[in-house]
C-alpha cells in the first residue's frame, strides 16, 4: 500500500511544523499567544513523533506541530499516517535537501501495511513533496524495502523456493536482468552439494537463483542472500516456540533481493549479480543428518554438528561460487545466528568484513542514513572452535561462546580473498513503531544502498 504523496499544496492544505525538542522555545518565542497557550496546556514537549494540532479560533486545523526529537531523523514523519486527519497537509518548516528526501521517506514507509491477507483501509493522509526531496530516491527506497517486508511477511504457505525463485525472475524481467535456475539433482551434477543436502527433504527442490545484470566492462558487484524459506531445525527440530517465526528465515534473501531492485532501478554503473540459494529445511527419510560430513562447491568437507545451523552451509556454496568471478565487492545478508542478537539486540545488525576500510565507510554511510549497523571482529583465534576431527571443518564448533562469529569464520573461509561484508540480521521487527511496523524489515538495506551509491555512483 503506497503513500499519499502529491505534487502540490491547495488552499485547503495544512502547514505541519517540525521542531526537535531545543527548537520548540524559538517557535514559542515567534508564536502566537493563543498557540503558545495551546501548546502548553497540551504538554507538546517536541518529543519524536509528537504531534499537537493547533485549532482555528473557528475550531478548524490551523497547524500542526511535529516533535522530531533530539535531532532529525525520517521516523517522526511515519507517525503523520496514523496521527492526522484526514486531509492534505505541507511541510513549512525549511528542510535541507536530504532532510527533505528523508521526511518523505519516512512518509511513506509510514504507510506501509502487510494486506495481502487481510484487507487494510487505504490512507487518508497526504503530503505535499517536500520542496527538495529527491522523489527517484525516495520511490526507489520506499519500493525497495517494501519487497523486502512483503517477502518476509508472506507465510511458507505461498513463499517456498519456487515463489522465492519467482519473485527474482519477477524483479530481473522488471529491471531487464538475466535470471536462471539451478534446481532439485541440478545441484548435485553443477556442484552445488551443500544447498542440495539442506533442502533435499522438503516437497519443493532446493535451487540456486542466479540474476545478473549491467554492463561487463562495469565494476562486479555480488550480493548473496540466504532464502530458507521455512526453518524446522531439520532433525535437530526446533522447538514450537523457535519455529513460530521461521517463515522469516528467508529474511537475508528478501534484502538482498530489495537492494538488488534499488540498484538496478537507480542503473548504477555495476555489473551486479545476486545469488540467492532457497530450500526449506524439512524433515523427511532423506533429510541430512548430525555429524554427516557434507561436500561443499569449493571441496571443503564439512561435518555437520547441528542440522539447525543449515544457513551458513548453503551460503558457502554460493558465496564460493560469487568469489570465483573475483568481484570488486561481495555482501551476503543472512538471519543466520541467535547469538547476534543477544550481542546486539533485535534492532543493530551485526556486520563482519575483511577488509577495514569497507566496514569504516558502511559505518559512515549507516550513520548518514540513520540506520544502525555495528561491527563485530572476525577474530582469527576462534577459527580453532570450528576444526573437526573428521571433516576440514565443522559447522558449528565446539565452544558455545562467539557463535556469530564463528559462523562468520565459516562463511570467510568460502569467500577466498575477495573484499566481502556479511550481515547477521534479524529482518523482523518484533513490536510496532513509526515506519516499522511488527514484521519483516529489510534492515540494513538503506545504509547499504547509500554506501553503493557513494562508491559507485556515475
Amino acid at each position: 500500500m503506497r503513500a499519499k504523496l502529491v505534487a502540490r499544496a491547495t488552499k485547503a492544505t495544512t502547514p505541519i511544523i517540525s521542531l526537535t525538542k531545543a527548537q520548540l522555545d524559538d517557535w514559542k518565542a515567534g508564536a502566537e499567544g493563543a498557540h503558545v497557550a495551546w501548546v502548553e496546556r497540551s504538554r507538546f514537549s517536541g518529543r519524536s513523533g509528537e504531534l499537537c494540532l493547533l485549532p482555528t479560533s473557528e475550531g478548524g486545523l490551523h497547524a500542526v506541530l511535529l516533535g522530531l526529537g533530539e535531532a532529525f531523523e525520517p521516523w517522526p514523519f511515519a507517525s503523520l499516517q496514523k496521527g492526522l486527519p484526514k486531509g492534505r497537509y505541507a511541510i513549512s518548516t525549511e528542510l535541507r535537501p536530504e532532510e527533505a528526501s528523508e521526511a518523505a521517506l519516512g512518509f511513506g514507509l509510514g504507510a506501509y501495511v502487510f494486506d495481502r491477507y487481510k484487507k487494510a483501509k487505504p490512507p487518508e493522509v497526504e503530503l505535499v513533496w517536500p520542496s527538495g526531496a529527491d522523489r527517484s530516491w525516495v520511490e526507489r527506497l520506499v519500493d525497495a524495502i517494501c519487497l523486502a517486508r512483503d517477502l518476509v511477511n508472506t507465510p511458507a504457505q505461498d513463499l517456498g523456493p519456487i515463489e522465492l525463485a519467482a519473485a527474482v525472475q519477477r524483479e530481473g524481467k522488471a529491471a531487464g536482468a538475466t535470471v536462471s535456475v539451478i534446481e532439485g539433482a541440478q545441484l548435485l551434477r553443477k556442484n552445488y552439494p551443500s544447498v542440495h543436502a539442506v533442502g533435499r527433504a522438503a516437497a519443493q527442490a532446493p535451487r540456486l537463483v542466479d540474476l545478473r545484470w549491467g554492463k561487463p566492462a562495469h565494476p562486479k558487484l555480488t550480493i548473496v542472500g540466504k532464502g530458507v524459506c521455512f526453518d524446522s531445525g531439520g532433525l535437530d527440530i526446533k522447538p514450537a516456540g523457535g519455529m513460530l517465526m521461521m517463515k522469516k528465515d528467508m529474511g537475508g534473501a528478501a534484502i538482498a533481493l530489495g537492494l538488488a531492485k534499488a540498484v538496478m532501478d537507480a542503473k548504477l554503473p555495476v555489473r551486479l549479480r545476486l545469488l540467492i540459494p532457497a530450500v526449506e529445511n524439512a524433515i523427511s527419510g532423506n533429510a541430512f543428518h548430525p555429524m554427516d560430513i557434507l561436500s561443499t562447491r569449493k571441496g571443503t568437507t564439512v561435518e555437520v554438528g547441528n542440522t539447525d545451523a543449515e544457513g551458513r552451509l548453503i551460503l558457502s556454496d554460493a558465496l564460493f561460487e560469487g568469489a570465483t568471478e573475483k568481484p570488486e565487492l561481495m555482501i551476503d545478508f543472512a538471519t543466520l545466528t541467535g547469538a547476534a542478537r543477544v550481542a546486539l539486540g533485535t534492532e543493530v545488525p551485526v556486520m563482519f568484513s575483511n577488509r577495514d576500510d569497507v566496514a569504516e565507510e558502511l559505518l559512515s554511510a549507516s550513520s548518514r542514513a540513520k540506520e544502525p549497523i555495528w561491527r563485530l571482529p572476525l577474530h582469527q583465534p576462534y577459527r580453532r572452535f570450528l576444526d573437526s576431527p573428521n571433516a576440514d571443518i565443522s559447522n558449528t564448533g565446539s565452544s558455545r561462546f562467539g557463535g556469530a562469529i564463528t559462523a562468520a569464520l565459516f562463511l570467510e573461509h568460502f569467500v577466498e580473498e575477495v573484499p566481502w561484508v556479511h550481515f547477521d540480521v534479524m529482518a523482523y521487527n518484533l513490536d510496532n513503531q513509526p515506519g516499522r511496523p511488527s514484521g519483516g524489515e529489510a534492515m540494513a538495506l538503506r545504509a547499504v544502498y547509500g554506501y553503493l551509491s557513494q562508491r559507485f555512483g556515475a
